[in-house]
């Protein structure tokens, strides 16, 4: 773990409302003037989940944004499947957050399930109202050769069996980490995971994914970051298969991290995710202060 000191962000909360209905929690920290990062968590998890980037010394010159996504924390738990094995509803999640924030050019952050979210977002709505994205520890594709296979966890939280479904929400939650949390933050991460939906666990194991339209088809800066000791998603097929779809995207592997580079080397994520916003804002043409979204994304290439 990295030795930051956490501050105490302000924040403020409001929900968006998705095209199908679905209340969506949003979270805001850091400055409101800032240039904007959007923070997308992964299966199980919540804004929670992005601790140590909302209170990092480090990024609060930053507008930082996280949102529960449909079925997690505290945003609305549809209770038809396909209501999470359409990867369109996931996108259009993340469209209504971006409109409810008011911004535009923004970097979107997505961990793990929360990559495929903004895969699914640009295959539908395309790259034009993004700055960059982050994909850390990020689905690729749900592919067998991208994904570690851990049939009985998978099988486990889609069991009605409560003790089942527990035990194995309970070894998911390990399986994110190389080096485990200490014991009060593990048991926060694993009632945070009790709080998911059950139908969301069963039926996103679906979720439809377009990557050759969505991340093949993205023209703004684009870097994935993946722990070496990944137990969930083979880090290497996975960034291979990403750059095949993708040769201009960039990555980093950290090697003491599993599947939480974000949470188990933060000094150094929020250190590259930084240094990301850095060659991002230096593309930009700020607009004036009353300007929605106050940044328009200016090309380098002529």
């Amino acid at each position: 773990m990295g030795a930051s000191v956490l501050v105490q962000a302000a924040t403020k909360s409001y929900t968006v409302t998705a095209p199908d209905g679905v209340s969506i929690a949003v979270q805001e920290a850091g400055d409101p003037n800032g240039p904007p990062i959007v923070f997308i968590h992964g299966l199980l998890g919540s804004h929670l989940s992005w601790e140590k980037q909302v209170g990092s010394p480090a990024l609060q010159h930053y507008r930082l944004i996280t949102y529960d996504m449909r079925g997690h924390g505290v945003s609305g738990q549809p209770e038809n499947a396909d209501a999470y094995s359409d990867g369109r509803h996931w996108a259009d999640d993340l469209a209504a957050v971006i409109a409810g924030a008011g911004v535009e050019q923004q970097v979107v952050v997505g961990w793990s399930l929360g990559a495929a979210v903004i895969t699914n977002y640009l295959a539908a709505y395309g790259d034009e109202k993004i700055a960059g994205a982050v994909y850390v520890g990020g689905v690729i594709e749900l592919a067998p050769e991208q994904i570690v296979p851990h049939p009985r966890v998978y099988s486990g939280m889609a069991s009605p069996d409560l003790k089942t479904h527990l035990d194995a929400e309970r070894e998911f939650v390990a399986l994110c980490f190389s080096t485990q949390p200490d014991a009060v933050t593990f048991q926060r991460l694993l009632a945070n995971a009790a709080m998911a939906s059950e139908n969301m666990q069963n039926a996103v194991q679906r979720m439809s994914l377009d990557a050759p339209k969505g991340l093949g088809a993205m023209h703004k800066p684009l870097l994935l970051i993946y722990g070496a000791e990944d137990a969930l998603v083979r880090a290497k097929p996975s960034f291979n298969r990403a750059k095949e779809l993708n040769p201009n995207l960039t990555g980093k592997f950290y090697l003491e991290s599993g599947h939480s580079p974000f949470f188990e080397e933060p000094d150094r994520f929020n250190r590259d995710l930084a240094v990301f916003m850095d060659t991002i804002e230096a593309r930009r043409s700020p607009l004036p202060e009353d300007s929605p979204g106050r940044y328009s994304w200016q090309s380098t290439s002529h």
